[in-house]
């Protein structure tokens, strides 16, 4: 069994770099993945955010383009990486210059919301790699500024967010554009019918890595569920946050207005809370994000959009204000907790109208979420006749959940099992 990525076959320059970085231990995606990519197979990788799948494409992307020794022609990419949101496309943008970091290959993001003349100039030469979302790449592509033509490797990232919303034609539209002979890799942590097609019409004989069942929660989260009204959430969720163990919080809700309205209520009570959503200009998204990764802001409000390319180490709880009418999106939600290793917890507040939303969730995860301040219920299973469950560790909330009544049609008497715990080294 692997254990370091020195038996992955990566070169000095990348093993020095993930040193740098304290990496030492592949997650279980990084070892599958990393030795068939430096084959140059395709690859249909099934992982949820935290798993390590960035470093698990980045890395032997570096390591074949330094291997080729081509200069890149003006306006062309060798490489390209497509990500559903302009914080995923940041966050991959910053690993591939800590794990290129003693390589002389260029990159660039390319990205909406802000003036695309730099984005023109840096392609004019030519890069390495690029990295873009679907919709400007695409004005750019048309505009006759970026000519993917000679692009030898093409990675889709989280492609079921990219059918979320609504960028699969777009994407369909840019692999047009690339010549037919490539590498391709495409990554998900679910799998709808429209995802699948797309992947089987850009890969080609991919072998499959998939480290998670599909549309499972991550293992190591404490989830629970308030019932409450609506309008008792905020005052909720003020009493939950001036408990310090809370210490770096995501707050999610459906919608942008509501973001905002959240944000500026946690403010007056003491609590300062940046919002971040699509009405929010890149560089105020990107404020926003820098002062909760430094610790400067504890509570950020999202939406899932604007959330999906959040990778922020320690992020202590999420809590799911509103729940979403997508199950699917619960799963990337509380994905952004329990990273690399660690173990998080997710609060879901839940009123009379989201009690059906609920219930799709709790079928998608296979788990019936604990009653806060009540025994956690058992975990749901295909089989009738399984054998009890063990208690699962107690919520950090309870202080403030005693109040709070189990819904009457639930027993909370039914415990569910302990999570199993399966630690990882940092996730790069």
């Amino acid at each position: 069994m692997t254990t370091h990525f020195t038996d992955l076959g990566l070169i000095e320059p990348l093993l020095r770099a993930l040193a740098a970085e304290n990496y030492t231990t592949p997650t279980p995606i990084q070892a599958q993945a990393i030795p068939l990519l430096l084959q140059g197979r395709d690859l249909l990788g099934i992982a949820q955010t935290g798993t390590g799948k960035t470093a698990a494409f980045t890395l032997p992307m570096l390591q074949r383009l330094a291997a080729e020794k081509i200069q890149a022609a003006p306006k062309t990419a060798r490489a390209l990486i497509l990500a559903p949101t302009r914080e995923l496309a940041v966050q991959i943008a910053d690993s591939i210059r800590a794990y290129g970091a003693h390589m002389n290959l260029r990159h660039t993001v390319i990205l909406g919301g802000v003036g695309q003349n730099p984005q023109v100039k840096a392609m004019a030469r030519g890069v390495d790699i690029l990295v873009a979302t679907p919709g400007r790449l695409l004005d750019l592509v048309n505009q006759k500024h970026i000519n993917l033509t000679g692009t030898g490797i093409l990675v889709l990232d989280e492609a079921d967010r990219m059918l979320d919303m609504g960028f699969i034609r777009d994407v369909r539209r840019i692999v047009a554009h690339l010549p037919r002979k490539r590498q391709s890799l495409l990554f998900s942590a679910t799998m709808p019918a429209d995802v699948a097609k797309l992947a089987q019409d850009m890969l080609i004989e991919p072998v499959r890595v998939e480290v998670t069942p599909q549309a499972t929660t991550v293992e190591k989260i404490a989830q629970s569920v308030y019932f409450t009204d609506s309008a008792g959430k905020q005052s909720l969720l003020t009493s939950l946050l001036r408990d310090e163990a809370l210490t770096k919080v995501i707050v999610f809700t459906r919608t942008k207005h509501r973001a905002n309205r959240v944000a500026e209520q946690l403010t007056k009570s003491g609590l300062p809370a940046d919002a971040i959503h699509g009405n929010k200009s890149q560089s105020a998204r990107q404020g926003a994000l820098d002062r909760f990764k430094s610790g400067a802001s504890r509570v950020l409000v999202a939406t899932d959009i604007a959330a999906r390319g959040i990778d922020v180490d320690g992020i202590s709880h999420v809590i799911n204000f509103e729940l979403p009418n997508e199950p699917e999106s619960y799963v990337h939600r509380i994905g952004r907790t329990a990273r690399a290793g660690a173990g998080g917890i997710a609060i879901a507040f839940c009123d009379p109208t989201e009690r059906p939303y609920l219930k799709s969730i709790e079928k998608l995860i296979r788990v019936q979420l604990a009653v806060a301040g009540s025994p956690p219920r058992e975990v749901v299973t295909e089989r009738s006749d399984a054998p009890p469950a063990r208690e699962a560790r107690p919520q950090r909330s309870d202080s403030t959940a005693d109040s709070r009544q189990p819904d009457a049609g639930r027993n909370p008497s039914r415990r569910r099992r302990r999570p199993r715990r399966n630690p990882m080294q940092k996730a790069a």
